[in-house]
């Protein structure tokens, strides 16, 4: 299976659960974790794992060739994203801009453009113990995660278990990051703000036709908002985490729920079979 594990909103506990789920299923199933949250990655400060391959992303950019080009502006107008512009004697190529769709090379009539790649981010794997780990990491300043988000999905081993820790919100990376899993997570908190993105993601999946359920991390007692929501759209609650002191300590020394509390892998192998039970029931 790929289960993404996502949320409506930064810092709902994402990565506690996503991290906890894979060292309480290290024992249980072959397990990979893919850290997808690729311009703030943090899985790997609580796995620690011992990264053997790093593999730039590259992204093609427009060369032009001045011995060949007429300036003929044609580039420029098919560019879908302003990354060319074309002035007497010259063509100027906003690398920023380029998207690396390739239509400039393959529409000027003199053949004048080639591509070269330009480094936007880097792909890292390694393992932590038995459970396999990727991650993405976007080089500072660049604009567009998505295609250091697909270089990281292609390392996804059809032989493991997948899990996806997802960046947040419901923008194109996150889309890009969810869509083929066959089951999304979604992370929430019981506040009115928690709630009103949670409702955004639940939409999102929805379009994308992947089933989902939730967990509502810092639970409160008496505090239903999130639960009578879930209720009323036929979404299922596998989980609720406390909102507990000893939780927040050992996740600020990087220590991760369910090796601090070891307790709670139960709960999350839980989580997963209930996950599967639904997964296998879909195909």
């Amino acid at each position: 299976m790929i289960i993404s594990i996502a949320s409506g909103k930064g810092g709902t506990g994402k990565t506690l659960v996503a991290t906890s789920l894979a060292i309480s299923l290290r024992n249980e199933e072959k397990v990979q974790l893919l850290d997808c949250d690729v311009e703030e990655p943090d899985s790997h400060l609580f796995l620690k794992p011992a990264i053997t391959v790093s593999e730039p992303v590259c992204i093609p950019v427009p060369k032009v060739d001045y011995a060949r080009c007429t300036f003929c502006g044609e580039c420029a107008r098919v560019c879908a994203y302003k990354a060319i512009a074309v002035v007497p004697g010259s063509v100027l190529i906003f690398d920023q801009l380029c998207h690396g769709c390739g239509a400039c090379s393959y529409l000027c009539p003199e053949k004048a453009i080639s591509e070269e790649g330009r480094e936007m981010g880097v792909v890292e794997s390694g393992r932590s113990g038995n459970i396999e780990f990727v991650q993405g990491r976007l080089i500072v300043g660049e604009a567009m995660a998505v295609p250091v988000i697909r270089r990281v999905k292609q390392k996804i081993n059809r032989n493991r278990t997948a899990l996806l820790d997802v960046s947040p919100g419901t923008s194109c990376p996150v889309v890009n990051a969810v869509e083929d899993s066959d089951y999304c997570l979604l992370v929430t908190e019981p506040t009115p703000f928690g709630l009103h993105d949670l409702k955004l993601a639940v939409e999102t999946v929805r379009k994308l036709g992947i089933p989902c359920g939730v967990v509502i991390n810092r639970a409160v007692d008496g505090e239903t908002l999130v639960n009578d929501y879930c209720g009323r759209e036929g979404i299922s609650v596998w989980l609720e985490i406390p909102l507990d002191r000893e939780i927040a300590r050992l996740y600020s020394n990087g220590i991760t729920l369910a090796e601090g509390s070891p307790g709670w892998q139960a709960a999350f192998i839980d989580v997963y079979k209930r996950i599967k039970g639904v997964v296998n029931g879909i195909k």
